[in-house]
């Protein structure tokens, strides 16, 4: 695995001891991205003198260095809003000056948090594979002209490259866990509602789902102490679920037959010893079938959901055709030729579907599966751009219709060098359960107390 950079926690013995300051990590990060030039990682980054300045302020408030995120910096998808900065969802004709900071990254920036930028997407958060973009194409951290993955593509090269140790993404349909496989770190996808979608343009409102990406498990942790918060502005809001305690975790495992590789090999036989490690991990490892999930994945594109998207972009497609990349065009227009009774079907058949589900969860806590069965050259995707998008979400369509959490959790590498990851899920509001998997996985030790308040961990760490 990728050694990407200092990690949150790293960042902060630094700014609290004095070895280091805020300013000087600020520096650091302007001359990472800068030494890098305009690799398609970020759209509108914070130029040097403006984020030093910004990292100087937060070292001036009244005290600062027990702020929970004291000069830590980050990066945000270009599709939500900061105050001040454009948001352009990789449309140049959509971009607007946003007047009003998203919540939760509000948050973050009250809790000192450094921001450095809006980083580059698949347009209008369309797709899984990072080419979908007028700005340079990003390629995976792993070169071979791999693609980065999408939509969140920059934001996991920002994280990847050490640039930043944390962003906040989104995930739709795997936008922020795709990326995060491709380029060796961790994405998580929190229960829906439980970070705030407020300042947001969305793709699917009703699925939409801000995330986090880090390169470790702690990280995650720490960070969504601070952002994670009900939003009465938001429909969709709710509460974190139980913690998990240190019981024994119940792993379904789907059978070898119900795994799609898509002819990789090199994947087969990569996830396929993940398989063979994890019941020495401790784990309860079980059969259990992936059927039910795959059929509600199928429901996303090749069912009205896609219509959604017209919701937020049908004016600017009826105005400005032009300006939206032909691979999204088409995919919005495919939206028109849905009608109500196909969004009362799909409805009815997603209803079956996660009372199956719901059944499941009696017997095991999370599934493992892998987040990827292949990936792509850039070239490759631009030859095939839909047919290679959908296998590239064979495994993270089903995610959010049938309100799952997953995280990301990067294994290592291919015979051939490629990055491989598996992915766990497990119910909404599982999330602690899943994430305590993860970190097991991982071999990253995890207090069973994982939630305890930052500050109070800060304090105890001084």
């Amino acid at each position: 695995m990728l050694n990407p950079g200092p990690t949150v926690a790293e960042i902060l013995a630094s700014h609290e001891s004095g070895s280091g300051a805020p300013t000087s990590t600020a520096a650091r990060v302007a001359d990472a991205i800068a030494a890098r030039g305009d690799d398609g990682t970020w759209i509108t980054p914070v130029p040097r003198e403006q984020l030093v300045a910004a990292a100087a302020a937060i070292e001036c408030r009244p005290g600062a260095r027990t702020l929970p995120l004291y000069g830590v910096p980050f990066g945000v998808k270009d599709s939500i809003d900061v105050a001040g900065w454009p948001t352009t969802l990789a449309c140049p004709d959509f971009s607007y000056i946003a007047t009003e900071t998203a919540p939760a990254v509000q948050r973050l920036l009250d809790a000192g948090a450094l921001f450095v930028g809006k980083t580059n997407l698949d347009q209008f958060a369309t797709g899984l594979n990072g080419t979908r973009t007028p700005y340079p194409v990003p390629r995976s951290v792993f070169g071979g002209d791999l693609i980065s993955g999408g939509s969140s593509s920059g934001s996991a090269l920002a994280v990847a490259l050490g640039q930043v140790p944390f962003c906040v993404a989104t995930d739709t349909a795997g936008s922020g866990r795709v990326p995060a496989a491709l380029n060796g770190i961790v994405g998580w996808k929190p229960s829906r509602g439980l970070i705030s979608t407020v300042g947001l343009v969305p793709a699917c409102k009703s699925l939409d789902c801000l995330t986090l990406m880090a390169s470790r498990i702690e990280d995650l942790d720490r960070v969504f102490e601070v952002i994670a918060a009900p939003d009465p502005d938001d429909p969709w809001s709710r509460v974190r679920g139980p913690r998990y305690r240190g019981e024994r975790i119940r792993m379904g495992l789907p059978p070898e037959s119900e795994l799609e590789f898509f002819g990789d090999d090199a994947f087969r036989v990569a996830h396929l010893g993940i398989r063979e490690r994890l019941g020495r991990r401790g784990f309860d490892t079980t059969t259990t079938t992936l059927r039910p999930f795959l059929d509600a994945g199928e429901l996303l594109y090749q069912g009205p959901w896609v219509a959604e998207r017209l919701v937020e972009f049908g004016d600017f497609l009826a105005e400005k055709p032009e300006s939206i990349l032909p691979v999204i065009r088409e995919i919005f227009t495919s939206g028109y030729q849905f009608n109500a009774v196909d969004v009362f079907r799909a409805q009815q058949r997603l209803q079956e579907l996660r009372a199956v589900v719901g059944r499941m969860w009696a017997e095991i806590d999370v599934v493992v599966v892998p987040t990827l069965g292949t990936t792509f050259t850039v070239d490759q995707v631009e030859a095939d751009p839909i047919r290679t998008n959908t296998m590239l979400g064979h495994y993270t369509h089903f995610g959010n219709l049938l309100d799952l959490t997953a995280v990301a959790v990067p294994m290592g590498t291919a015979a051939d060098g490629r990055p491989v990851s598996a992915m766990v899920f497990g119910p909404a509001q599982s999330d602690d359960t899943v994430l305590a998997a993860a970190a097991r996985m991982l071999d990253e030790p995890r207090p069973v107390e994982a939630h305890m308040d930052v500050r109070l961990a800060q304090k105890e760490r001084r």
